[in-house]
């Protein structure tokens, strides 16, 4: 059976050129993408390397990668990562992992960002199967969980339950993050907008307008859709 996340990260290779600086993400995709870079040795060696995630950071380190920190720079040349779900606007949904934040921080440094994955994330429109993750301040926890419904017919938030210590899940920011379901997804444009200006509210996990490219692989070949 053909592995089509190895397949999106074989077709990402080419848009990694000698001496840039590239951000990762994190996940299988990514993984294989590292894996296959590092297969080129040259080009490996010229690289500076950064990540928004600690398990792409220990991958990276013991491949071998010159890797930056974060905030050490504020520009770079490209950012590859996955998503959930993206529309045909390259709209993207994330909601795993929990590190959007640091996600977003490296879309908006790069020149251009670049989602890898098999053709299950793409969709007509983003239909609520996942959350929209919200990071948020821990003195505004109430204040946004009882305002979102009040924006958004049919949002039902929840606070993001630890599942290997008991309480909520904190962030590397040391916030709380909210898992915001909808019985119909709002407008994307309207959900960035009206999230983002909640008070208490540090980031959101949908990825509006941020996305260059996207390369996806499917069972009858590899497709590169691009922002219109």
């Amino acid at each position: 059976m053909q592995d089509l996340k190895r397949e999106a990260a074989r077709a990402a290779l080419p848009f990694v050129q000698k001496d840039s600086t590239i951000g990762f993400g994190a996940g299988t995709t990514i993984a294989h993408l590292i894996g296959f870079i590092k297969e080129e040795v040259s080009l490996a060696s010229s690289l500076c390397t950064i990540t928004s995630s600690f398990s792409t950071r220990v991958l990276l380190q013991k491949s071998g990668f010159r890797v930056a920190e974060m905030g050490s720079t504020h520009r770079i040349d490209l950012y590859f990562d996955g998503c959930d779900q993206f529309d045909p606007s390259l709209n993207a949904l994330k909601s795993g992992g929990g590190i959007h934040t640091r996600e977003k921080i490296l879309a908006a440094m790069a020149h251009e960002f670049i989602l890898i994955g098999d053709d299950s994330k793409m969709v007509e429109q983003l239909d609520g199967k996942y959350p929209l993750v919200i990071e948020v301040i821990p003195d505004a926890i109430s204040f946004v969980l009882s305002g979102l419904p009040d924006i958004f017919e049919g949002a039902a938030p929840t606070i993001r339950l630890a599942d290997k210590k008991d309480g909520a899940v904190i962030t590397e920011n040391g916030n709380f993050l909210i898992d915001c379901r909808f019985e119909k997804f709002p407008d994307p444009a309207l959900l960035n907008e009206k999230v983002g200006l909640m008070p208490g509210v540090l980031e959101h996990s949908l990825f509006y307008g941020m996305a260059h490219k996207a390369i996806v692989a499917g069972n009858n070949g590899t497709i590169i859709k691009t922002r219109a």
